[in-house]
């Protein structure tokens, strides 16, 4: 149970966005208590041993280009509380089927050349993007307002709201490049025929030149252990196995924080208004993920030489068959041949397995609660791009849609984007003009399903707590 003190404020939920919005109220000066419902804090970035002893699985997230470009999380000493990033060789690979693949590298002139007759085109699409990325992150990293760069801003939405699968075709000539942009454009979760489905390839194209694709070293879970350090050092406290079933569960404070997915919030005893309720009721979930983790005797044997240089491998083959699974997910049936999203970690980070072992982690997309099994499914993708990968399976470990939700409360139907990701939830996310506010006075959301949406970067907590801090601050007179 809670304790019995009256801190200034209080977070529900210790995922990175809750412990961010503690953070920010923290350095503020504010006494803050965050409780977690588990017995281990981190939400989506926790690391366990899901296969076999010794074998140490990233259960959510794995890999973190936000998380590494964070405006957030770069005024943070992280560094100082054990979060080391390690940054493969190569950010990206896609695997193709005449045994070549497409290659991000952080430099992008390198890229480009890879790209061949398309190299020119990838550097007219991207340059301006990476060039210009310090002073937009901000603006795209937040909710809806006047940008302090106006006019680069116009010129990203409207090269964001182009579909993926238009851009692809209309920028490039070749497979390779219109793969590895449709490829980052599909972690959109959206068909690539869907406007701003583009938006996603362009920031994580410009994130793998800018910052890189890195993982944690340990696991995921050392970036939540280090927001904790850091925490804990302001003065803050954590109080795990705490379950928040009323508003009434939780200490008198001045400020509540919310890291709850809108369903998850309508579930806590509160006098919400009807109006709120039913607003909340009809924010929409995306697809979900079926994820599985294996316990490997050796590294992947990739065909391809370049997927064996990168922690993150897009394994579908052509973007045609990549534009095809991702509407038939929309579409609510499960591809035959998915998009699936693999990393390989222990290629560089070693110690989160025994001495030459491996871990492999992997999810594709299927419709919203899907409960069919598809390590079939997924394993024969690897195994096309990586013949010999089935016999190197020790173990596996497996979540359909519900049993990540199980897992993770605020993970609803397996959607791990805290909600669609389409024009009409961007702009009311989950709220028209108020993402943040709650109609209960000092109360605010601050999980993925507000601006600026899914990923491990903080920024939804970094917003909610700065704009709760104006509010406390102008009720102060």
């Amino acid at each position: 149970m809670p304790p019995n003190t009256s801190p200034d404020a209080v977070v529900v939920g210790s995922g990175p966005n809750g412990l961010a919005a503690a953070i920010t109220l923290a350095r503020a000066g504010l006494s803050v208590t965050v409780f977690e419902e588990y017995p281990t804090i981190g939400g989506g970035t926790r690391t366990e041993e899901l296969t076999l002893p010794g074998f140490w699985h990233d259960v959510c997230s794995a890999v973190h280009p936000l998380g590494v470009a964070s405006p957030f999380f770069l005024s943070l000493p992280l560094h100082e509380h054990g979060l080391e990033w390690i940054y493969p060789e190569v950010q990206l690979a896609h695997p193709l089927p005449d045994g070549t693949s497409a290659l991000l590298y952080r430099s992008l002139d390198k890229t480009a050349e890879l790209l061949g007759s398309d190299g020119r085109a990838y550097l007219r699409l991207m340059s301006p993007l990476v060039r210009q990325w310090t002073e937009l992150a901000p603006d795209l990293l937040a909710p809806l307002h006047y940008p302090q760069h106006p006019l680069e801003m116009l010129l990203f939405g409207l090269r964001g709201l182009i579909p993926a699968k238009r851009m692809s075709e209309e920028c490039f000539k070749e497979p390779a490049a219109r793969a590895l942009f449709a490829g980052m454009s599909a972690h959109s979760f959206l068909p690539l025929t869907e406007p701003l489905s583009s938006a996603f390839g362009l920031i994580l194209g410009a994130l793998g030149h800018v910052a890189g694709w890195p993982v944690a070293k340990g696991g995921s879970r050392m970036v939540s252990a280090a927001l904790a350090s850091y925490f804990r050092s302001l003065g803050g406290e954590i109080v795990t196995d705490a379950w928040i079933a009323s508003l009434n569960d939780l200490p008198k404070s001045r400020l509540t924080m919310l890291d709850l997915a809108p369903r998850q919030l309508l579930k806590i005893d509160a006098p919400w208004p009807e109006r709120y309720r039913r607003k909340l009721e009809t924010f929409r979930y995306g697809p979900g993920v079926f994820k599985i983790d294996w316990a490997l005797d050796a590294p992947i044997p990739w065909a391809s030489e370049g997927c064996r240089l990168a922690a993150t491998v897009h394994v579908v083959g052509t973007p045609e068959e990549l534009s095809r699974a991702e509407r038939e997910v929309s579409e609510g049936t499960h591809p035959q041949h998915p998009f699936v999203l693999l990393a390989q970690p222990t290629l560089f980070d070693p110690g989160r397995a025994p001495s030459g072992k491996h871990v492999g982690w992997a999810y594709c997309h299927v419709p919203h609660g899907s409960t069919v099994d598809m390590t079939e499914r997924i394993e024969a993708q690897v195994e096309r791009f990586a013949p010999g990968f089935r016999s190197l399976v020790l173990a596996r470990h497996t979540f359909n849609c519900m049993e990540l939700e199980r897992y993770n409360r605020n993970l609803i139907g397996g959607d791990i984007s805290g909600g669609v990701q389409d024009l009409r939830q961007f702009l009311a996310r989950p709220m028209l003009f108020s993402p943040y506010r709650t109609p209960l006075k000092g109360h605010y959301l601050c999980s993925s399903s507000t601006p600026p949406g899914g990923g491990v970067h903080g920024m939804c907590g970094y917003h909610a707590a700065t704009l709760a801090l104006e509010d406390l601050k102008t009720a102060r007179g």
